[in-house]
């Protein structure tokens, strides 16, 4: 009874179709057929990214002969799936599979029109008998190939070898992939030239990143680091994963902040395979860089050393106004500040394919650098009537060794996409640091009369350990249940003495006020389940929960006071849902809960006296901060181009951030201003972005990004006046022209509007008094820069030689103004404009293809697969 409900709704469903088209089209335009099947290797194992299309026979209107023309196309998902509907059912089609490495796969595809049980060959062509068919297509329209297996082509590969392009942009559930590999204006910097070219990321002067007006956290490989962006090379990150919105299966921590994942490059082709890089600046840095790949059998050994050498220059100038005790004053200076040194980073790696489903991987990290900032300030003060000139010399060196373990399992069950990996990842640090502040003192002519001379010596290690495991399987129909646990160790030791020999004085004197010796331990633990499915192919939804607590305990070590809290267990749901819509559109929205801990730096009510001229201190009474998140997307694809449109709201109760107020100075017992945290009321941040990717010309890929947020802090309950709500607007433009001779031009400009400061993470920063503000005492002028780099490959592309100029136009300046009980300061300054560099690669190897197989791309990238099986 049931099938003649549905042999029933078949034809009246056919009859409409076939009445609504123009009369005379016959049941031969009927589309209702359905391919699938999945691409395995000789093994059994499903491959990603293989290019699948089906082709069908039309009569040449100009030859009159049958010629074959593309039907539909796509490349198979993480799990080796593809599926075309909408088919035509009558006719005869062809279906043909390709990758790069495998031999070319070419089969026949026809929908079986069955009369009695058997073929009916008039069908096609007499539409009569292919009405008489409709009946029996209920089991035909389905086409199920099953698993199609692919083989590898075992040519061997010579010399240098010929990869596909990646896109520049993908697009997941939970986050955007931007690939950097190819990016040539930051050829031979670090990480934070790599941040200046992805769209949504915005870098000041000094280096920090920002995604959306906050500072976000820092992982590599789907792990938080120690390493701070300036610390990484550009050359060996593959891509950089922006999350503005991160689900539970991350760390809850980072406030209103997103996350920025950067994948290393990681070569696991058969064989042997390198690369050697080179540069050198205008300012006299340079960088030599070094990987090693090889891999035979069962064995995947890499190796990657780089050295950087920095130079760097930064000239700028402050006004400040003043009003503390009734006394009036105003203070000028002349900044010039020098930044040279340089640092070593390795990585050594061995994966082991225990079996074709079991992977055991480690790795170590080392590296060490040294620094030594320089900085001359001529200062001019104005205290009531008194006019006086003194001029302070910072002579300071910074040294750091750090060290790191990676260890990790990877098990892929017999079910696809069921999967268990463990991860074990260390990374620990030494620094230590040393700083001679001089300033002289000059009378009505011109004569030294004076000099105090600050000392400061530092040192400290921190450890930071991380375990985690999470297990994903597969149920229904694209859906997956995702569970994992996570403990977080760090441990923090810092040594900071502070002396000064006084005017007048002919020995130092130690100041034990400002003084801060301590130790501190941060313990998280965390639990997250996930779930994540779709409806009808179109509704893809991912929802978690993810369970925190944590605690620190820390001690003043020249006070031996105990500091001790422990935050209770908090739940940070969240929520994403994807929906396709016609023609390559796709809707997505997001709402998640998130916390942010004041750490122990920013807790600890003790002076930081290390510069005398930016005193900070903590404050023991701040508490978490939670925000709360939301976000609504849209893309639209059709070939090369690609639109992204996102509309978000931030909102965080108790928000900490940095605060300048007056307070008892500790060394010279007066009134001053004093940097510490507060928990200010709330804060709104809000806006819209959009991205467009396309390519004009063959010749020309264009990517274009703008962000209009507006951001406000309310400090009401300081009982002070908040900086009033601003609308902003940032921009970025990047160009990638391929000219013939094998020439390339990449040419990007980005443009910040003006904007309020954004939010302070905590730490110590160098430069002038009152550098380092509240997002609620200032803004920052608009300014805008622009990049340009060439590159010429050569020696059959194994070769290539990169210029590129950054800052062409001496037009990154950064003017600050920020204004508080009894001060307002204009602070600005020009870093390393016009900065030239040049590049030399080089790549070598052999690669042997018939070990594709045995590649499983989705271990390099954590949640990869349930955001691939989404879309």
């Amino acid at each position: 009874m049931m099938k003649k409900y549905l042999l029933l709704i078949l034809l009246t469903a056919f009859s409409i179709g076939s009445f609504a088209q123009m009369p005379g089209m016959s049941a031969q335009q009927a589309n209702i057929g359905h391919v699938y099947g999945k691409i395995v290797d000789s093994l059994g194992k499903p491959i990603e990214f293989v290019s699948v299309v089906l082709l069908t026979n039309k009569p040449d209107p100009a030859t009159k002969q049958n010629k074959e023309v593309l039907l539909k196309g796509t490349v198979t998902k993480a799990n080796g799936e593809f599926s075309f509907d909408e088919l035509p059912i009558f006719g005869k089609h062809k279906l043909k599979v390709s990758a790069v490495g495998y031999k070319t796969l070419e089969m026949p595809i026809a929908f079986q029109l069955m009369m009695n049980g058997k073929p009916n060959p008039k069908a096609e062509t007499d539409p009569a008998e292919q009405m008489k068919m409709l009946k029996n297509l209920l089991g035909g329209v389905d086409k199920d190939l099953g698993n199609i297996k692919f083989y590898e082509d075992s040519q061997i590969l010579q010399g240098v070898t010929v990869t596909a392009t990646k896109a520049l942009f993908e697009s997941d559930i939970d986050k955007k992939v931007f690939n950097v590999e190819k990016n040539i204006v930051t050829a031979g910097g670090t990480a934070v030239d790599i941040m200046k070219n992805v769209p949504s990321l915005q870098v000041d002067i000094d280096g920090n990143v920002k995604l959306r007006n906050a500072s976000p956290q820092i992982f590599i490989d789907g792990r938080p680091t120690t390493l701070s962006l300036d610390q990484i090379p550009a050359d060996a990150i593959e891509k950089v994963e922006v999350i503005t919105n991160p689900s539970a299966k991350y760390d809850a921590s980072g406030g209103n902040s997103g996350i920025l994942n950067l994948v290393l490059k990681k070569n696991k082709k058969t064989g042997y395979n390198g690369m050697v890089n080179a540069g050198a600046d205008r300012l006299g840095g340079g960088n030599v860089m070094a990987n090693f790949n090889v891999r035979q059998n069962k064995i995947n050994l890499s190796a990657m050393a780089m050295t950087n050498q920095m130079r760097s220059k930064t000239l700028g100038e402050s006004d400040r106004f003043s009003d503390v005790d009734g006394i009036k004053s105003t203070i000028g200076q002349d900044v010039d500040s020098r930044m040279k040194g340089g640092f070593l980073f390795s990585r050594l790696g061995l994966d082991y394919f225990v079996t074709n489903r079991t992977t055991l991987s480690a790795a170590g990290i080392i590296g060490q650098g040294k620094f030594n900032p320089s900085e001359n300030i001529d200062i001019n003060t104005m205290r009531g009537s008194v006019n006086t000139y003194s001029n302070r010399i910072s002579a300071t060196d910074r040294m750091f060794r750090m060290k790191g373990m990676q260890v990790g399992l990877k098990h892929n069950f017999t079910r696809s996409g069921e999967e268990l990996t463990a991860d074990l990842n260390y990374f620990g640090g030494k620094n230590d640091g040393s700083g001679l502040y001089t300033t002289n003192y000059y009378g009505n002519t011109n004569n030294i009369y004076g000099t105090q001379i600050q000392k400061n010596l530092s040192d400290g290690n921190n450890k930071f350990l991380t375990i985690q495991t999470d297990y994903v399987r597969p149920f229904g129909n694209k859906g997956s249940l995702e569970i994992g646990a996570r403990a977080q160790i760090n441990n923090l030791k810092n040594i900071n003495e502070n002396s000064i020999k006084a005017l007048g004085s002919t020995a130092f004197k130690n100041i034990s006020s400002a003084t801060t010796n301590y130790e501190s331990r941060n313990d998280v633990y965390a639990a997250y389940i996930s779930v994540a499915g779709a409806y009808k192919k179109v509704f893809s939804y991912k929802v978690g929960l993810r369970a925190e607590s944590s605690k620190y305990d820390g001690k003043l070590l020249n006070t031996n006071e105990d500091f001790n809290n422990k935050f209770p267990i908090s739940l940070f749901p969240s929520v994403f849902l994807s929906k396709d819509l016609k023609k390559n559109q796709q809707i997505q929205m997001s709402l998640t809960r998130r916390i942010n801990r004041p750490n122990f730096f920013q807790l600890i009510p003790f002076v930081d006296y290390t510069d005398s001229l930016n005193i900070t201190k903590g404050n023991a009474n701040l508490v978490p901060e939670f925000t709360y998140s939301s976000e609504i997307s849209y893309t639209k694809s059709k070939g090369v181009n690609t639109f992204i449109g996102s509309a978000y709201y931030k909102y965080t109760d108790n928000l900490i951030t940095r605060f300048l107020g007056q307070e008892i100075n500790p060394i010279s017992g007066k009134t001053d201003l004093i940097n510490t945290f507060i928990n200010a009321n709330s804060s709104n941040n809000y806006g819209f972005e959009l991205t467009g990717i396309t390519k004009p010309k063959k010749w020309w890929d264009l990517t274009g990004n703008v962000n209009f947020y507006n951001s406000r802090i309310n400090v009401r309950n300081l009982e002070i006046a908040s900086t009033p709500a601003l609308w902003s607007m940032f921009g970025k433009l990047n160009n990638n022209f391929k000219l013939p001779k094998k020439f390339t031009v990449q040419l990007s400009a980005d443009y910040q509007s003006k904007t309020n400061l954004p939010i302070s993470s905590g730490g110590q920063q160098f430069g002038p008094p009152s550098q380092v503000q509240s997002a609620s005492q200032g803004y920052i002028k608009a300014f805008y820069s622009v990049d340009i780099a060439i590159k010429k490959t050569f020696l059959k592309d194994a070769a290539s030689l990169t210029l590129s100029v950054n800052d062409i136009f001496r037009s990154r300046y950064s003017v600050q103004y920020s204004e508080g009980i009894g001060f307002n300061q204009t602070y600005s300054r020009l870093t390393n404009p016009q900065m030239v560099r040049l590049n030399f690669s080089y790549r070598f190897g052999k690669m042997d293809m018939s070990l594709f197989k045995r590649q499983n791309m989705k271990s390099q990238q954590e949640g990869m697969q349930n955001g691939m099986q989404m879309q």
